[in-house]
């Protein structure tokens, strides 16, 4: 991608609820909220690329090239990048994900054209230098190697490499140790070329801003790339969900369990549902999980659930971390409550917690620039309704017991895989999946 200072006009723009999004005549598409009692800006540009994505050779080039695109463009050094926000008092940052990518910065109003223009020349002129790629490379293995080191983050990506198997999405978005290592500068060029294209880019931003100058900025930036690019995903064959274990032995103080099976799609009508049954089960101190397994037995520190949601497929998942001698039991719970729940439903109660919670957690999350943004870039990249926020609580304050019981059926009934990580030796490997298999 060549950056440029030729701009070109939106060709389409729609909007709703305060929300307004443009669309270059390259594809690219840029959204924004405004909020005009703020004196700051969040934008975030987000690429609609992640672990899924990659060719097994090159699994976690997504996240390699995050940390390669803050290493200097044609027009600054890394150091003038680093510079740049935090000299007007701003903060700048990425992250990646299974299904996107997202640079993203927040300052004052004043300095969105800032912004914009770094946050642009890194997408468009990074270099992606050989001596760049092999520096970073030892970054980016310390940081799996923290991962690995991890024990309650590592059982995650554990069970969705047993869950998902050889779907992409069972990837750890780090990568491997043996593909960081062997990944070489024109490979990671080569995938940089081919996912920051504007047909994979959306720029977001919420704050005190005008929608229309946002264009004309990002115009100036990516309007003069005549070529929208390919979109880079691929699609691949269904999920076929199966019985699954995964354990791998640490010497840890607790042993980490994750039990969990298919789930809903983004797109799909059930996710109001899908939302209030989580938070019922597992979504905070007063929900069933919580009281059961921590408050009245005390035999964990933590205990949540949670859901997995992508495009085309979705999981639900229970975490705990135990003692060894407390794993069986702790498990054991846990599937009478999963069980409970998928034939008796939940109580009138524990509904109207869930929603009330979900409704005013969800309100109070909205309240900055940063999390509106998200929301607005998340949506347009993942091709979700952008609703207002009287959409979604209407959604939620919609559902009703016989929808939760429905969902809870698909989303406790089905095939369920269970990975552990810790002092987990032969004898509780086989308890632990006679639990499982009697549930």
């Amino acid at each position: 991608m060549m950056n440029t200072s030729s701009s070109t006009p939106p060709v389409a723009e729609t909007g709703t609820g305060g929300v307004r999004v443009s669309t270059l005549s390259n594809g690219l598409r840029v959204v924004s909220e405004s909020m005009p009692d703020v004196r700051s800006v969040s934008v975030g540009i987000w690429i609609d690329a992640g672990s899924r994505d990659e060719k097994p050779q090159v699994a976690g080039a997504s996240h390699f090239l995050e940390h390669l695109l803050f290493k200097g463009t044609a027009r600054r050094s890394a150091q003038e990048i680093a510079e740049s926000l935090d000299a007007v008092g701003g903060d700048m940052n990425a992250f990646t994900s299974k299904e996107y990518t997202c640079f993203y910065a927040r300052c004052l109003d004043r300095d969105l054209p800032l912004a914009v223009d770094v946050l642009g020349d890194m997408m468009t002129s990074s270099r992606v230098r050989s001596a760049d790629v092999d520096a970073e490379r030892d970054v980016v293995l310390e940081e799996i190697r923290m991962h690995l080191d991890t024990p309650d983050d590592l059982v995650h990506s554990l069970w969705s490499e047993a869950f998902f198997r050889e779907h992409p999405l069972g990837r750890e978005v780090l990568g491997s140790v043996d593909s960081i290592t062997n990944m070489t500068r024109a490979q990671v060029h080569r995938y940089y070329r081919r996912a920051y294209v504007p047909a994979n880019l959306v720029i977001a931003a919420a704050g005190n801003l005008d929608h229309d100058r946002l264009v004309e900025l990002v115009g100036e930036v990516f309007g003069g790339i005549e070529d929208p690019g390919t979109p880079l995903r691929k699609s691949v064959p269904p999920l076929r969900p199966e019985p699954a274990s995964a354990f791998t032995k640490k010497p840890t103080e607790q042993v980490h369990l994750v039990l969990g099976g298919p789930g809903l799609a983004r797109g799909d009508d059930r996710r109001w549902a899908a939302a209030v049954l989580n938070q019922a089960l597992g979504g905070g101190m007063a929900s069933r999980l919580f009281q059961e397994v921590r408050e009245k037995r005390g035999l964990v520190y933590t205990v949540y659930s949670y859901q997995e949601v992508h495009g085309d497929v979705g999981a639900f998942a229970v975490y705990a971390g135990s003692a060894p001698q407390r794993a069986q039991e702790v498990l054991q719970v846990v599937t009478t409550e999963l069980a409970k729940a998928r034939d008796d439903g939940l109580s009138e109660a524990e509904l109207a917690r869930a929603k009330g919670n979900l409704t005013g957690s969800l309100v109070l999350s909205l309240e900055d620039t940063g999390s509106r943004m998200s929301r607005l870039g998340k949506g347009l990249i993942t091709a979700t309704p952008l609703l207002t926020l009287d959409e979604v609580v209407a959604a939620v304050e919609a559902v009703t017991l016989e929808d939760t019981r429905a969902v809870g059926e698909v989303l406790l009934g089905g095939p369920q895989t269970l990975a552990a990580v810790g002092s987990v030796d032969a004898k509780l490997r086989l308890r632990l999946q006679r639990v499982v298999s009697a549930a």
